[in-house]
C-alpha cells in the first residue's frame, strides 16, 4: 500500500504550485503595468518650444543653461520670480543663457482639492503650444494673481482670462480637458533632488545641468555670476 501511495501522483501540490506560480505571474504583471501607468506621459505637447523628453518650455538660445522647476502654487517660487525673474531675462535676451521652464505639480493639497498645481502646469503647456512667445508673459502674470496655500486656487475661467491677457485665445478645452495632466506628472517625476535635500522642492535650479542648492543663490542683482 504504502509503495502504491508513493507512486500516485500528488495533484493538490501540483494544483497549489501552479497556482502559486500564476499569482506571482500576476502579482508581477499589476507592478509593471502600475510602474508603465506613473510613468505614462499620456498626450505630449508637440510645440516648437518645448522639450518632450525633458517637459522643458525653452526661452532662449544661449550657450549656457538655467533650468528652473517651479510650482504655481509655491509662495517661494513667486518670490524667486519677483527677485529674479528680470536678471534671468535680461541674460535670454543678451544671449547669455537658455531658460528651461519646467512647470511641475507637488503642491496640490494645497488646494483644498482641486488640483491646482497640475492644473496651473497643464495650462502652461497649453499657452506654450499654442503660442511659444506668450509662455514667459503667462508665467508671470501667473506668478502675480498667485492664489494663497491651502486655498482653492484659481480657477480654470481664472486662468483662462490670464492666459487671454497675454494674447492666448482658443485654448479653452485644453485647459478645461487637463490635456497635459499626464504629461505634467511624469515630468515631475523627473524633477532633480537638491543637494542636501530628501526630496523634490520648489524651486529648483540647475545651472548648466549642474543642480545647485537655493542657499548658493547669489543676492539680488547678482544672479549673473552663476555664469561667469
Amino acid at each position: 500500500m504504502a509503495q502504491a501511495a508513493a507512486g500516485k501522483t500528488n495533484w493538490f501540490a501540483i494544483w497549489v504550485s501552479v497556482a502559486v506560480v500564476a499569482i506571482v505571474a500576476l502579482v508581477i504583471a499589476l507592478v509593471v503595468w502600475m510602474n508603465n501607468s506613473a510613468n505614462d506621459p499620456g498626450t505630449l505637447p508637440t510645440g516648437s518650444g518645448i522639450d518632450q523628453t525633458t517637459g522643458a518650455i525653452i526661452v532662449g538660445e544661449g550657450e549656457q543653461s538655467l533650468d528652473t522647476y517651479i510650482d504655481f502654487m509655491c509662495p517661494i517660487c513667486g518670490q524667486f520670480e519677483q527677485t529674479y525673474g528680470g536678471e534671468i531675462l535680461d541674460l535670454v535676451n543678451a544671449g547669455t543663457i537658455t531658460l528651461n521652464i519646467h512647470p511641475i505639480a507637488i503642491l496640490d493639497r494645497y488646494s483644498q482639492g482641486t488640483a491646482f498645481s497640475t492644473r496651473a502646469a497643464n495650462a502652461m503647456y497649453c499657452v506654450a503650444e499654442a503660442d511659444p512667445d506668450a509662455a514667459v508673459p503667462f508665467m508671470q502674470a501667473m506668478f502675480e494673481e498667485q492664489p494663497e496655500e491651502n486655498s482653492a486656487g484659481l480657477t480654470d475661467e481664472q486662468i483662462l482670462e490670464i492666459a487671454s491677457g497675454v494674447g492666448v485665445e482658443g485654448i479653452e478645452s485644453c485647459v478645461s480637458d487637463g490635456t497635459y495632466t499626464d504629461f505634467v506628472t511624469a515630468m515631475t517625476q523627473k524633477t532633480p533632488v537638491q543637494p542636501g535635500s530628501s526630496g523634490i522642492g520648489t524651486p529648483t535650479l540647475a545651472v548648466n545641468g549642474e543642480v545647485i542648492s537655493n542657499s548658493t543663490i547669489p543676492a539680488t542683482g547678482q544672479f549673473a555670476t552663476l555664469f561667469n
